[in-house]
C-alpha cells in the first residue's frame, strides 16, 4: 500500500509543474498512473493469491492423511486359529471360533463363559449378551466371538466382546483331559481354560480363622459362609494346591459344592473342572467323586 500512495502523489505534483510548461506532455501522466498500477497489482495480487494457492494444494494432503486411518481402523479381523489367538499381543482385535462349554454368569445384559475347540479354550469375560441369548448358549453351541485379548493375574481371556450363534453350527463337547501329572510343571499352562480332571488326589487340611484344621474354607481365608467360594487343599505325588468351587459357576445348591462341604481331610478323590489361572494354577472344579 506504501508504494501505491508514493505513485499517485508524485503523479498530483507532476500536473500543475506539465502544465507550466506549456502541457508539452500532459499524456505522460496517465501512462505513469498506468505503469504504476500494473507494477502494484501483479506484485499484491500475486502476494494475496498465494495462501489461497497453497491452500488449496494443502487440502488434497489432509484428507489423505485422515483418511488412512478410517481404512485401517475398518479392516475386518479374521477368524483366527488357537495358536494365532495365543500369538497375539494383549490388548489385540481377536475374532475366534468356538464352542460353548459352561456359563459362569450373567448380570446386566454381560456373560461370562467357558468355550473350548479341539485345540485350545478360551474364557470369555463380559461378554454383550441379553438374557434371552443368554439362554440360547447350551453348552455345544458354536458361537463367533468377537473382541479383544485381555489378561488378568495370568488369566489370559476374552473381554469387550460380541457374539453370534453360527447358523447351521456344529455341536462339540470337549472330554476332560487328565492332567494330574502336569501339576506343578510348566506344561500345564498351555492347557489354560481346557476342561481338565484329577485324579487320585488327597484331601489335606486347611486352617480357618479360629486356628483349627478343616476339610474347606468359605473364601480363601476363610471369611465367608455358605454361598461363598470354596476353597480346599489336595496334594498328589507329595505336592499340595487349593482348588476351587466358583460359587457363580457351581452355587450352593450344586451337586460339586455340597460334596466339597461334605468332604473330610484324608479322603481320597477324583474331579474335573475348567483350568482357570489367578497367578498359578486355580482349577474351577465343577465335578467331585471319590477315587476310582
Amino acid at each position: 500500500m506504501k508504494r501505491k500512495v508514493l505513485a499517485v502523489m508524485m503523479a498530483l505534483a507532476m500536473v500543475p509543474a506539465m502544465t507550466a510548461c506549456g502541457g508539452s506532455k500532459p499524456a505522460e501522466t496517465p501512462a505513469a498512473e498506468e505503469t504504476t498500477a500494473e507494477e502494484a497489482a501483479p506484485e499484491e495480487t500475486a502476494e494475496e493469491a498465494a495462501p489461497e494457492e497453497t491452500a488449496e494444494e494443502a487440502a488434497p494432503e489432509e484428507t489423505a492423511e485422515e483418511a488412512a486411518p478410517e481404512e485401517t481402523a475398518t479392516e475386518p479381523v479374521e477368524v483366527m486359529s488357537y495358536a494365532d489367538f495365543m500369538a497375539a499381543a494383549v490388548d489385540d482385535p481377536v475374532v475366534v471360533d468356538t464352542f460353548v462349554q459352561a456359563k459362569q454368569s450373567w448380570w446386566e445384559d454381560s456373560a461370562t463363559i467357558y468355550t473350548q475347540t479341539p485345540d485350545g479354550a478360551f474364557f470369555i469375560y463380559g461378554m454383550a449378551c441379553s438374557q434371552e441369548d443368554y439362554d440360547l448358549l447350551v453348552p455345544g453351541t458354536e458361537i463367533i466371538v468377537t473382541g479383544f485379548k485381555g489378561e488378568w493375574s495370568g488369566e489370559v481371556e476374552i473381554v469387550d466382546a460380541t457374539f453370534e450363534i453360527k447358523e447351521g453350527g456344529e455341536t462339540f463337547i470337549a472330554e476332560p483331559l487328565d492332567v494330574t501329572e502336569l501339576l506343578g510343571t510348566d506344561d500345564l499352562i498351555a492347557h489354560q481354560n481346557e476342561l481338565v480332571s484329577f485324579k487320585g488326589m488327597t484331601v489335606e487340611p486347611s486352617t480357618d480363622p479360629d486356628g483349627n484344621e478343616v476339610a474347606f474354607l468359605y473364601n480363601w481365608d476363610g471369611s465367608g459362609t455358605q454361598g461363598d467360594d470354596l476353597y480346599f487343599n489336595v496334594s498328589v505325588n507329595g505336592a499340595t494346591y487349593n482348588f476351587t468351587v466358583e460359587s457363580y459357576l457351581c452355587d450352593s445348591s450344586s451337586e460339586v459344592y455340597q460334596a466339597v462341604e461334605n468332604l473330610a481331610v484324608g479322603d481320597v478323590v477324583d474331579m474335573e473342572g475348567f483350568l482357570y489361572w489367578y497367578e498359578g494354577a486355580n482349577p474351577h472344579i465343577t465335578s467331585i467323586t471319590p477315587a476310582a
